[in-house]
This record gives structure tokens, sequence and C-alpha cells, in this order.
């Protein structure tokens, strides 16, 4: 109930000024005078009342105050008793006392200075509390209680009461007590309400009309109020005291009862229905089974197949539904009516006003509702409260469930399940921690993409099914107390199975290869952070069979091992100078490893470079089959018609961390720079559908590749992910270089494969076919992966595959460097002669002397424009751009001759060379053997054999010539 508010007076001085028909106005409306009858009749009303209160609360009210105090059931029921009597006295003095000063003064009263209409809202609900807290006392048998706890009291003072209502009748003390405290307040609003009539009469004020109304709306509701506070008193004695004990409460009331308006339950489970302003329940006997009208919803649309003429309501509650069955539609009806009434107060957490509503405005209460509810029936629910929205008895929507034992799920429910992105807590069996999923779940398991923090401080981001890890994902443990490792790879059923990448921090071990039930099976590599390498197959954790280790200094055994990776049994080893031992090795505790063979100190220098060079996994690992867990989500929401509302469960939401992670909608779809394209696939297939040449194609994917949004920026950073998990650290490993190549080439091809997916769609979905990346006799798959993407994705992989370029050419580079510092040395002069540059092409003309110079002493003159030309070929990733640039330095040396001869010339290849040599050694670009064969591997397969293919051949010679020992080793 709502606190009593307090009463204040609030009159305001008013200007009065004639009208002309003799009435006064006020501000210039016009007001009535009321008759100094009607004031008398009034102010003797509020007198006589007030001396009944005041009577009262000495004969009546003090006495049940005091009754009341012994009986603790009671005592909150009559302190709201006692607050709302005194807040209706102090109401009616108030207005008393404005009447007789008005009367005493003989000044007019106008009907707007009435007190009672300034306060009509403030009587209404005056009047309406205290009726609520007598008839709250009346329903829990407050009266019959007092009165027989007081009975000496009450029976003295019995004709007292009877004088008080003027009944002369010898009914019982509990009746005159509850009717003292009821009739003459009821005739009090009475006389209120014949007041404000004949107040009308005389007058078409429709200010007058409103108060009239409400006040009849109040004796309406009072008289509503007191008869279902009566018929609830009288099931309470009908009943049992079990099912009283379990169903009283005070602000309770029946609304409707089966055995008033006929209905029986269709399986015979019970044999009466009670509906209350609060529930709904079933009595058996004894027992009942009641259900909280916020959790209830009734469905008139169920036919009862055996008795077809039976008019049927279907009563649904979160884990239950009952029919009710009636013989009438005028019962079916009612009932209907009323639940759905009650429903909707019970959800507005009010009652009407009048109590069944006002005519028109009745309306049903919604399917789709917050509400509370704990189950109890056995099930995955059992014991947990759901509080968030729900639908014909089922979390429908957002919703919340807390389980006792600390278990808590938020986020998106679906017909009564998990469905759509939520949170889970669940308390650690060994610690006093949580491990917290942050998931998309489907039909109430975890599916899709989600993030695991787990209680001992790992974390899984990756795909799960049925509950379980399944697909791709990456497990990381950072615990100080416990080996750190990470895990990047596939999984099934909850466990490590497939191609996956395993590092150990403290070992400095990555294990690269085939997995199965959490045990490394199959054919895998093993790095060290020694440089040590195996190659091998391992059967539960064991290394079995044959295999390869390739130590940090290019020692090479192929044979047999042990199950912890220890040479033991046939086998051959290559030493770094080519030397070579085939036999029988064995490890002795004492004597460390012991061989017996036959040692080949003859070799060729090719086998040596081979052996140094040689490459692990390409075999082994498919690129195709490496990595099908990062692409399959991606071919599913291409396939499920790219709807935005699944992207997130395909595509993950690992843009940021996860202790970073926003809402998934919300994050998608936030603000975004003018320069970034949408993640909104709507857009992407709108956008996407428009291009008709590749350079706009092109430029639109270069921005998608950098929107965070964008389905394709996620694919590419989950790529970059699993890449640097394999290659980057203990992974930059020489003998990795041709896995690492052809899987960036690889990664071309399935974007390529997406984007055409894509572009087909958009096609579909806009009735028309873009032609755009279609195959024709210029263009092939291969064309497109290597002109539209690989330029754009390369950036983000080139630092870890370049380390792999540098590693493996390590030897031949450091060779080139040695050449490049004896040739710097060189002056001009004498480095075109050691070159045996043709004279007349010497561009001597070009330089510039000074008066203490000489050309044979001048360094770094000649061919200045092709020498700055080359250099920029480390400012590019891209092998298009860098062999653009060989391009343009041949131009830039061919156009030098040209003026030097003074007309135009073909350089033929005899004096390309050492003109280019020269240009190469002066512009003395580092890792030149990386960058070549960088170029050749990545290079559009359409220009093998043009031009292109020409000059870095021709560059590559260059290369190989500074290598050579007499230039190493040149002294002037």
């Amino acid at each position: 109930m709502a606190t009593i508010p307090s009463i204040t007076r609030r009159l305001a001085r008013r200007e009065f000024s004639s009208s002309k028909d003799g009435r006064l106005s006020v501000g210039g409306s016009v007001m009535k005078i009321i008759s100094s009858t009607s004031v008398e009749s009034l102010l003797t009303a509020e007198e006589d009342f007030l001396e009944y209160l005041s009577f009262l609360s000495t004969v009546a009210l003090n006495a049940l105050l005091r009754a009341g105090a012994v009986d603790p059931g009671n005592v909150k029921l009559l302190q709201h008793f006692n607050e709302s009597f005194h807040g209706l006295w102090e109401l009616i003095s108030a207005s008393y006392k404005t009447l007789k000063q008005t009367h005493e003064q003989n000044l007019a009263l106008d009907t707007d200075e009435l007190y009672l209409l300034q306060q009509a809202t403030d009587f209404v609900q005056i009047f309406k509390e205290y009726f609520e807290s007598v008839s709250d006392f009346m329903v829990v048998k407050g009266f019959d209680r007092a009165a027989k706890q007081a009975s000496s009291y009450w029976k003295s003072n019995k004709k007292l009461l009877r004088q008080m209502i003027k009944d002369t009748t010898d009914g019982p003390v509990q009746v005159l007590l509850q009717r003292v405290f009821i009739d003459p307040f009821r005739n009090h609003v009475q006389h209120y309400t014949l007041f404000l009539s004949n107040l009308i009469e005389d007058s078409e004020a429709e200010p007058l009309t409103d108060v009239l109304n409400t006040f009849v709306e109040l004796q309406k509701h009072i008289s509503q109020i007191l008869d279902e506070a009566s018929q609830t008193k009288i099931l309470w004695s009908q009943i049992s005291n079990k099912l009283t004990l379990a169903l009283c409460h005070s602000e309770r009331r029946l609304q409707e009862d089966s055995r008033n308006v006929p209905v029986t339950v269709t399986n015979g489970r019970y044999e009466r229905v009670l509906l209350f302003n609060d529930m709904l329940v079933f009595l058996q006997g004894h027992e009942s089974k009641s259900f909280d009208l916020k959790t209830v919803w009734v469905d008139s649309t169920v036919k009862q197949k055996p008795e077809p003429n039976n008019y049927c309501l279907r009563i649904i509650t979160p884990e239950d539904e009952i029919v009710l069955c009636a013989r009438e539609p005028q019962c079916q009806g009612l009932w209907l009516w009323k639940i759905n009434q009650l429903i909707r107060q019970a959800l507005n957490g009010s009652r009407d006003y009048p109590l069944w509503g006002k005519t028109g405005e009745v309306t049903n209460p919604p399917t789709c509702r917050f509400s509370t509810y704990t189950f109890r029936n056995d099930g995955r629910f059992k014991d947990a409260t759901y509080e968030g929205d729900m639908s014909w008895g089922k979390p429908h929507g957002k919703g919340t469930l807390k389980w006792p034992d600390g278990r808590n799920h938020v986020g998106d429910f679906k017909f009564g399940q998990e469905d759509g992105f939520g949170i889970c807590l669940v308390p650690n069996s060994t610690q006093d921690l949580y491990d917290c999923y942050k998931c998309h779940w489907q039909t109430g398991s975890m599916q899709g993409y989600g993030i695991c923090e787990y209680a001992d401080e790992s974390v899984y981001k990756g795909y799960f099914k049925d509950n379980m890890r399944h697909g791709f994902g990456i497990l990381e443990s950072m615990a100080p107390d416990a080996d750190p490792f990470k895990y990047t790879g596939n999984w099934d059923k909850d466990k490590r199975s497939g191609y996956g990448v395993w590092e150990s921090k403290n070992k400095g071990e990555r294990y690269i290869g085939m997995w199965l039930k959490n045990n490394r099976h199959g054919p895998a590599i093993i790095l060290t952070d020694s440089g040590a390498c195996y190659q091998g197959t391992f059967h539960s954790n064991k290394m079995s069979g044959t295999g390869i280790l390739l130590s940090e200094d290019s020692t090479m055994y192929e044979g047999e091992f042990t199950e912890d990776r220890l040479m033991a049994g046939k086998g051959k080893l290559t030493f770094s100078n080519g030397f070579t031992l085939i036999g029988t090795f064995n490890r002795h505790a004492s004597l460390g490893l012991h061989t017996q063979g036959v040692l080949n100190t003859t070799s060729a220098h090719d086998d040596e470079t081979i052996k140094r060079k040689f490459q692990l996994g390409s075999e082994l690992f498919p690129v195709e089959e490496r990595w099908n867990g990062i692409f399959e989500p991606f071919l599913k929401f291409l396939e499920s018609g790219c709807q935005g509302e699944t992207e997130e469960f395909f595509l993950g939401f690992h843009v940021q961390s996860s202790k970073k992670l926003q809402k998934s909608q919300e994050y998608l779809y936030c603000q975004r720079d003018k320069d970034e394209v949408s993640g909104k696939i709507e857009d992407i297939l709108k956008e996407i559908s428009v291009f008709q040449k590749h350079e706009d194609l092109q430029q639109y994917l270069e921005k998608a590749f950098k929107s965070s949004h964008h389905p394709f920026k996620k694919l590419l950073k989950i790529m970059l992910v699993v890449y640097q998990a394999t290659y980057a650290g203990v992974g930059a490993n020489l003998h990795l270089l041709s896995m690492a190549q052809e899987e960036i080439k690889y990664y071309a091809k399935k974007l390529l494969e997406f984007c055409r997916a894509l572009i087909v769609m958009a096609g579909e979905r806009n009735g028309h076919r873009n032609c755009i990346l279609d195959e024709n006799e210029e263009t092939s798959d291969d064309t497109y992966a290597y002109t539209l993407i690989l330029p754009l994705i390369l950036p983000r992989f080139h630092p870890d595959l370049f380390m792999l370029y540098m590693l493996y050419h390590e030897q031949e580079d450091g060779f080139y460097w040695q050449g490049i510092i004896r040739l710097g040395h060189l002056t001009d002069t004498k480095l075109l002669e050691f070159l045996d540059v043709q004279k007349q092409l010497w561009p001597l003309k070009d330089v510039k002397l000074t008066t203490n110079q000489r050309y044979s002493i001048v360094r770094h003159k000649c061919f200045h424009s092709a020498i700055e030309c080359l250099q920029k070929i480390i400012t590019t990733v891209d092998p298009k751009e860098k062999l653009e640039i060989i391009l343009k330095t041949y131009t830039e040396i061919e156009r030098t001759v040209s003026r030097v001869v003074d007309k135009d010339y073909k350089l033929p290849m005899d004096d390309l060379l050492p003109l280019l040599i020269y240009v190469v050694s002066r512009a003395g670009i580092q890792h030149l053997g990386a960058e070549i064969n960088f170029i050749r591997d990545l290079m559009e397969p359409s220009n093998r054999g043009g031009i292109y293919d020409f000059l870095l051949t021709a560059l590559e010679s260059c290369y190989e010539h500074i290598q050579k020992e007499e230039i190493r080793h040149y002294t002037c």
C-alpha cells in the first residue's frame, strides 16, 4: 500500500470582478456562487463526521490497536489502518476549517474555492486507501480476532456500537465492529456525491461534472473492494485450515470460483479452481497448486477432441499446462476475460480503478512480458530463477538464469532455451572461482563462436558444438604456477584433434602436426628454441618409427628414433661439410651416442646445400587441409544467405580481447569512420554488386581488410593469428619456408573464392549477374589471387614471411654482402674497369668535378638515377611493384647510356650485366637474395618467361656474381 500523503492546506488569494450576467469570474472563467444553505449543509455534515471520527477513535480504534499489539500478524495491517484513518481525519478537518472560516465571515463561496473540489484527488485517494486498509484487515479476520481478544470490552460497549451505526438488531460483536468502520464512511462519500449533484443542477461547469463522476466511481470502487473482501473472507471459512494457512494473505482477493462459474480440469487432477487477483489456484482435497498470474498465459483456441462440445481454455505456465473445460461459452468467456484482465493488472503492479477498468479501455495482457520464475521440476533449469522476457510460459528474449550453486546465464533465449549470444558463469569445482563462457547458443547448447575464460586462467577462443569445443580454436594458458602453453588448431568433441600447433613457453618447443583426442598422433614437426628441428610420426604422444633431425649447425639425421626423440637404430647422418655416416646408432647413459657404420668423406656441394635447406612439412600437411576450421565457418555463413544476425555465430567477435568484449550487435555495427566500409552484410552485398572495374573492387577490398567491422577483416585477422602461431618466434625456421609461402598463396585463393561467392550472391539478390571475376582466356583464379588479393594481404604477413627468406638465404646474403663491401672500396672508374664495362659507356660526362677532383678518385657518381630507383625495391612488399622497380632501373640504365653515346641504345646482355652489377653494388641493398626469391615465389605466374622474369634473372645473375670468391677477396 502507498504511504498516506500528508494533506496540506492550499488556499490561494483571488481577485474578483463582475461579469455582465451578475456572476463572478476569476481570471476570465465564469464561476457559480454556492448558496449559504448548501454551505451550511456541507459544514454540518463535516462537523458531524469529525465528531464521529473522534468518538470512533476513542471507543473502537484504540481498542483495536491494543488488541492488535498482542497479535504479531496484525501489527502492520493495524499500523496502516491507523495511518489511513488519521489521514482521512486530517483531510476532513482541513475541509471543515475552510468552510467554517468562510461561513463565520459571511463571505461568498465560489465553486472554484470549495476545498472539496480543490482537493478532489486527495479525497478520492485517501478514501481508497482507507477502505483498502479496512478490507485487508477484514479479509484476515482481524475484526473477528480483535472481538475475541477483548470480548469483555466489546460486550460492554455492544449497545454503543449499535447506536453508532443506528442498528437496532442484535448482531455479533465482530459484525458491529466491522460496520462502525465502514457504514458511516460510505455514507459520508455518498453525502459528497449528493452535494455535488445539487451544485451541478444550477451550473453547466464541466469541472464540477468531472469531480462528481470521480466520486461516483469512488462509490463503485468501495462497493467492489468490500464485496471482494467479503467473498474472500467467506472462502477462508469454507476451506481447510491447511489451505487457509497456505493461501490467505491480506491483499489477496477471490475473483472467481469454479463452483460459481463452472469449469473443470480435463484430466481430473483437481476438483476446484480458484482465481485470485494475484494467482490461479487448483485444489484437490487439502492440497493446492498455485501459479503466479505474472507467469500465466491463457489460450482459448484449444479444442478437446473427446468432447468437442466443451469450451476449453489452456492454462500455460513455465512448467505446467492445464486445460479447463466449460459447458457453456459464457462460462469460458468469463473465465478468459477475468484471467486476462487480472494478469494485466498483476503485470502493471496495481488493480484497475474501477477494479475491472473503464468501458472500452480494457486490454489483454502482452504475450511477451518481463517475468520472474523459479523452476522446480527436474531438468536443466531445476532450482534456477529466471528473470527476463517470457512468452507463452517460456523464456524468450533477454533474460538471466541463476542457480543456487552460483551458476548463472545472461543472454538471449528463444522458446524456452538459450539461443543467441549469452554469458554463462560456472563455479569451478576445485577453486573458489568461475569458468566464464561468452558464447553463441542454439537450442540450449553452445554452438558457433565463443570465448571461455577458465578458472585456471587459461582462455579459449574458438568454436563450440553441443557445449563442447569443436572446430577451430585457440587455448592459451598463462598461469604462473603451471607450464604456460598455447594451442592453435582443430578440436573435436572438446579434444585436440586434427591439425594444430602447440607451443610450450617453458620448454621452448613448438609442435606442428596432427592430434587425436588430446594426444600427439600422426605426422608432425617439432621446433626447439635451440634451433633443432624434428620431423616424424607420433603415436599417443610418443615419437615412433623413422624421422628427420636437423640441427642448428645444419647436421641432418635420417633414421630411427626412440620415443623421446633420441637417435637410436639405423640411420644416416649428414654433417654440415657434406660428409655422411651410415650405420647403427645407440645411446648409452655413460658413453653417450655410440655409432657403428661407414663414413663417406666425399660430398657434392649441391647435395650439401639441399640438405642444409631441406624443407619440412609440405608433403606431410597439404595446404588445403591445414586450416579448414577457419574457412568452414565463413563458408557456412555464405551458405546461410549471409544473414546479419548469424555473422557473429559463424565469424566470431575476436577483434578485441575478451576482457573488453562489448555487446555483440552494438560492437559489430557501431559508428564507423568515413574511410571505413560497412560491416553490415546488407551494405556489403549492395556495395560489392556495383563494381565493374578490378581497380574499384580492389579499392573496396583494401578498405574492407582494414575495417574492423567487416567479415573479411575478421577472417584476415584469424589467418594472421594462425600464421604467426606457426611461423613466428620459435617457428621462424628456414626449414618451414616452403610451408609458409604456399600457405599465404592459399589464403589469397580462399579470399578470392569468398569474394566471388559474395558477388554471385549480390547478383542473385539484385537480379543481375556481375561478371567482374569471371574466368577467361587471359585470366584465371590464380591470376586474380595474385593480382587482386595477394597485394592487399601481403603487408600483414610480410615481416614473418620475409624473416624466413632471410634465414633461408643467410649464407648467400652473407657472401653477397662481403662482395658489396669489397666493391664499395673501388672508385667509379676502377669498378667500371673491373666489371669490364666498355669505356664508351662510362657516364663520366655526367660527373661534375671540383678543382681538386679527378675522375679516377670519385665514387658513387655514375648511374645515380638507376641506383636510387633500385633502392626503392625495399619500400614495397608487392612483388609486382618490385618487378616494376627493376624494370624502371633497367630503363634508367639504358637512358643514361643513350645519353652518353648520343643515340638510342638497346643494351645487349653482355653490356647489361656489367652495368647492372655496378648499379647493384652501389645500391647496397641488404638481403638481396631474400628479396629476389621472395619476388620469384610470389610474382604473378603470367609474368614467368616475360620481360619481368628476364630482368629478375639478370638481377639474380648479378647477385650470384657478387658472391664469387674472387670478388669477396678482391684487393685493389
